[in-house]
């Protein structure tokens, strides 16, 4: 078969070949060059296949013939396609498609095999395209419009270099970036009153395997376990499958009262910064009280501050639990997914190097360390004064929505009480005793709005039944007001 018949038909396979170029995607490029490589990888395109001209392929994108030539060039250069003189431009004779062999599927009963079903437990659920909705008021969420883009940028570019990536390409084993260790000493655990040495500090991926590692490492099926209620869901998950004995802790308007029900436990884990889901600020004098208490009892504290330094509405600096612990007891668990992106996948631990240690082998034995490249890229974009820069413009933007929701929601939802503490990026919602959350989130998503029921919260879901939170690190400014008034006139409807 000569060359020239190989050029394939364009109304047959092109179009499946090439997808329509997403403007507001990767540069057009780079996804031209993803198409070509799926098609090689996938037998779309057989070796010697024949491609359209730049010319050609231009015009069926609707991109300029500049950006596929380049794109052409740079597979030419790595192997993928040829060049022919006067012939045009072709999959390399060398490239053929994976193979992959598949054997006959055979059903197994896998319920008799599992130890834990951890499937069976009540999650957090939201919706995987939540971005697609106009109104996202969800908690804890990347928001494209507050992350520091091209100051990220030039952090990845500093990192980026020869001697740099050298510097983090390795196995580090069980150890940390030390760059990112040190921003960590200097410039953010210091504004949580927190000053520890090197040691004392293990990086995770975001506060969850923090928190796992330390269920796993103090937690049997005995250990007596204090929880908040309501509170974070998915520790109460990891909890549950650890222990039997899980206690829920007494709260009042300050927060966790240090009771006898404090007392009896082993372990107790507190959301103090704002309590989840509550957003409740504990008081300087009830956070003295527990570090006593839990001093007195033998107990350890872990301390989940999931949300620190975004604040900048309040003149009162309320110290860390971590920060009054003399006793070493106060495990202390920090995140950048709330204040940058939880995408980075980055949070820490700060305690004794004994518990460090232990942390260190067990998260090894997991995934030895988080990436690396990520904990550098971080570690600069702090260094560069971007962090402090990001926290101050970011704050100011939540503490705007935060005025402008507050205003708003006694207008919108009067049948309703209202609950956010200072510096917290949501609102807690008690509706009458009536009011059927679930079924308002139902309606609410049917009309753009995502919010968050508030009976996965408690222990006991129907206590939660008529509470639901309403985040606003997600939702731009100009879309709260339209909002809050379609979901106003839901919750409303549902009150009589």
């Amino acid at each position: 078969m000569k060359i020239s018949q190989l050029l394939l038909p364009i109304d047959t396979v092109w179009p499946r070949v090439f997808d329509a170029v997403d403007r507001g995607g990767a540069p057009l490029n780079i996804q031209i060059r993803r198409m070509i490589v799926r098609a090689t990888e996938t037998g779309m395109l057989a070796a010697e296949t024949r491609l359209p001209s730049s010319r050609q392929l231009a015009s069926m994108l609707g991109v300029g013939r500049n950006t596929v030539t380049a794109a052409y060039q740079q597979l030419i250069d790595e192997g993928f396609l040829i060049s022919r003189h006067r012939s045009g431009i072709f999959v390399s004779p060398g490239i053929r498609p994976a193979q992959i062999r598949t054997s006959p599927k055979r059903t197994a009963d896998w319920s008799a095999k599992f130890v834990v079903r951890p499937s069976r437990l009540n999650h957090i659920t939201k919706p995987r395209d939540w971005r697609s909705y106009p109104y996202p008021f969800l908690s804890g969420q990347y928001d494209p419009g507050l992350f520091p883009t091209n100051n990220w940028r030039e952090a990845v570019r500093a990192t980026s270099s020869v001697q740099e990536i050298q510097g983090w390409a390795a196995d580090m084993i069980d150890d940390d970036d030390p760059d990112l260790i040190e921003q960590l000493r200097v410039q953010v655990l210091p504004r949580r009153g927190i000053f520890v040495q090197p040691d004392e500090i293990i990086i995770t991926l975001g506060s969850q395997q923090a928190l796992a590692m330390i269920v796993q490492l103090f937690i049997d099926r005995e250990t007596p376990v204090g929880l908040e209620n309501p509170g974070y869901p998915d520790l109460r998950n990891m909890v549950s499958l650890s222990t039997q004995n899980t206690r829920f802790l007494s709260s009042d308007e300050d927060g966790v009262v240090p009771d006898q029900i404090f007392s009896g436990c082993r372990i107790v884990f507190v959301t103090a910064g704002h309590q989840c889901p509550t957003t409740t600020v504990m008081s300087a004098e009830r956070r003295k009280l527990l570090v006593k208490a839990a001093s007195r009892s033998d107990l350890l504290l872990v301390e989940d501050d999931y949300d620190a330094d975004l604040s900048v509405e309040t003149d009162r600096d309320i110290p860390s639990l971590k920060s009054m612990d003399t006793a070493g007891r106060v495990l202390y668990v920090g995140s950048f997914s709330k204040v940058l992106a939880p995408g980075l996948r980055i949070g820490y631990v700060v305690a004794p190097k004994p518990v460090i240690d232990e942390l260190r082998v067990l998260r090894r034995l997991m995934l030895r360390h988080p990436p690396t490249n990520n904990q550098r890229s971080l570690a600069t974009f702090i260094a560069l004064g971007h962090y402090r820069q990001h926290l101050a413009q970011a704050g100011s933007v939540i503490a705007e929505r935060a005025r402008l929701i507050a205003k708003q929601l006694p207008e919108v939802m009067p049948s309703c009480k209202f609950l956010r503490g200072e510096g917290a990026t949501s609102f807690w919602i008690e509706g009458p005793p009536q009011l059927d959350v679930r079924f308002v989130a139902t309606v609410a998503k049917a009309q753009g709005i995502l919010i968050e029921a508030g009976d996965i919260f408690y222990s006991d879901a129907a206590d939660g039944k008529n509470h639901f939170r309403i985040g606003f690190s997600s939702i731009a400014s100009n879309r709260i007001a339209g909002g809050l008034a379609k979901l106003g006139a839901i919750v409303e409807e549902q009150c009589r």
